[in-house]
């Protein structure tokens, strides 16, 4: 087939399926500067988004194509409409992808197209989604000659029908076809399988490269996209840090340490540039807000941590003893460069380089104020810093809620009060208010003098660096009307951390609404999404 060679395609969905994560929200300028990492990282495919879906959307695959060197996806539905405002956003790349998918899954069948329009019986519907899904790649053929097309829950579809998809979906000019285990539903036996008998039921599939894309609900992940590759795929989809909906996507990072330590196993090779891991795990956490948990692989805390005295005593002798791998290799640098506040602008550009991060010649100067008033609080800047700096200040959006001041008064024999001057649309708001603790007196006050009833789900607190001076991280994320949003507040006083955390799940929330209505207004045919 297309791939019957080794080498396996990387197919990243972080700024698409990862920024479906419960809470996680990333603005243009931070897709932008994510794509030019994992170009730099060396990803084969860049899915940039789903373009109809919004405005903020379609700009956001359309600045990515402008800035990579890689391969850049539009998500498209096998509908007319998708497909042009994929390739509106994409038109202007060198290298773009128009990526399709249908639901093939009895289920999905059954709830997403209920309409007799599309038949009555099952057998029916079947029919009109195999001609919905030719009729799309055809359609999509006419602008590029790179046409992914997904069978979305192909893991629970029966698989004479999806063979039957697959094979008319080639024949209408599908160079990919992706099979993903949306639900996370499959067992690595039972999917390795399932792509070994498409190999043999298809009777095209030589002309297209067997893709897929692994959700993590039952932890199954990258145990599935391995499995699968053993059995014939050549392109696996996934995310950094594993992020995307419910339990997340398949780790990058994990498939493609596995195929490189066990070269032993299976001689299958990527374009990926291992060093460039780490710098990346650690970009797409500061800007999502998405905290990598210290037991993750390959890129957590502990990844290279021994605790055990048996385990210290064995890598101090011989590393090799307990480590399969070195955190060199994914760069994880021993030598942590330490800045401070008379370091220069030359010095501090350089070093957000290393880090993986673009700065330009109007950017630096808000880059520098913010990086100086960081190193007044501290006598040393550190690489994580510089890390949360980025993805606390730079790339924000324009705050609608802009904290002017506030100020609290704790103890242990009276009740935490506090003050928050709040500026909204160059008005001032002042209010007051008692809480159970500093925390929640600030928060209160900010309730009353915006007028806002929000329910805190969670709120977070963790150092970024070490040391007395270190900066404190806080992460509130919040649930209206069904949809969870986050914000982060990075401080050296936990307090303001706190304030600047809500406050921006206030702004996010805003905004999606703002984009709602826009959206709404611009494409009202978006409601029915399942034509």
């Amino acid at each position: 087939m297309g791939g019957q060679d080794n080498r396996i395609i990387i197919f990243d969905t972080t700024l698409r399926d990862g920024e479906q994560s419960p809470g996680a929200s990333l603005n243009v300028p931070e897709k932008v500067e994510i794509a030019r990492q994992l170009d730099l990282l060396g990803v084969d495919v860049i899915e940039a988004g789903f373009p109809v879906s919004s405005p903020v959307q379609f700009e956001a695959v359309e600045r990515v194509v402008d800035c990579v060197n890689t391969v850049v996806a539009g998500l498209a539905r096998a509908v007319t409409g998708d497909i042009d405002a994929a390739y509106g956003a994409l038109k202007n790349g060198d290298r773009f992808r128009i990526h399709i998918f249908i639901g093939t899954s009895d289920i999905h069948i059954s709830e997403k197209f209920r309409d007799n329009r599309y038949g009555v019986s099952l057998k029916d519907k079947r029919v009109s989604i195999l001609r919905m899904a030719t009729e799309a790649v055809a359609y999509a053929k006419t602008f590029t000659d790179d046409v992914e097309f997904s069978a979305e829950d192909a893991g629970r579809t029966e698989v004479g029908y999806l063979a039957e998809v697959i094979e008319a979906t080639i024949e209408a000019g599908a160079t990919t076809v992706n099979i993903p285990d949306t639900t996370g539903f499959t067992m690595p036996v039972e999917f390795g399988a399932k792509i070994s008998e498409l190999r043999q039921r298809v009777s095209n599939i030589d002309r297209a490269v067997i893709s897929v894309h692994c959700h993590n609900d039952l932890g199954l992940a990258v145990a599935n996209s391995l499995s699968a590759i053993q059995n014939g795929a050549r392109q696996v989809e996934g995310t950094i840090n594993g992020i995307g909906e419910r339990a997340g996507n398949a780790a990058l990072e994990e498939i493609v340490m596995a195929l490189k330590v066990r070269e032993d196993l299976w001689e299958f090779t990527t374009g990926i540039n291992l060093k460039e891991i780490y710098n990346t795990s650690r970009m797409v956490s500061a800007f999502t807000g998405i905290v990598v948990q210290p037991n993750k692989a390959i890129v957590g805390d502990n990844a290279f941590a021994h605790e055990a005295g048996i385990h210290q005593d064995g890598v101090l002798k011989n590393r090799r003893t307990y480590e399969i791998m070195t955190a060199e290799s994914v760069g994880v640098s021993k030598t942590n460069i330490v800045l401070g506040r008379h370091s220069g602008r030359h010095g501090l550009t350089v070093r957000l380089k290393e880090l993986g991060y673009h700065v330009s010649a109007e950017e630096l100067d808000q880059v520098y104020s913010a990086f100086v008033e960081l190193a007044d609080k501290k006598k040393e800047v550190f690489d994580d810093d510089l890390r949360v700096l980025m993805g606390d200040e730079i790339y924000r959006r324009q705050e609608y809620y802009q904290l002017e001041s506030f100020h609290v008064s704790a103890g242990t024999t009276t009740p935490a009060t506090a003050t928050v001057l709040i500026k909204v649309n160059d008005q001032l708001h002042q209010e007051s208010a008692i809480g159970d603790g500093p925390v929640d007196a600030c928060f209160q006050a900010i309730n009353r003098a915006l007028d806002v009833h929000t329910k805190i789900e969670s709120y977070q607190v963790r150092s970024v660096t070490a040391g007395r001076d270190a900066q404190g991280e806080v992460i509130v994320r919040i649930r209206e009307n069904g949809r969870a949003f986050t914000g982060r507040g990075v401080s050296t006083d936990i307090i303001e951390a706190s304030v600047k955390a809500y406050l921006q799940t206030l702004n996010d929330q805003r905004a999606a609404l703002m984009e709602t209505e826009q959206t709404e207004k611009q494409k009202p045919e978006l409601q029915a999404t399942d034509r």
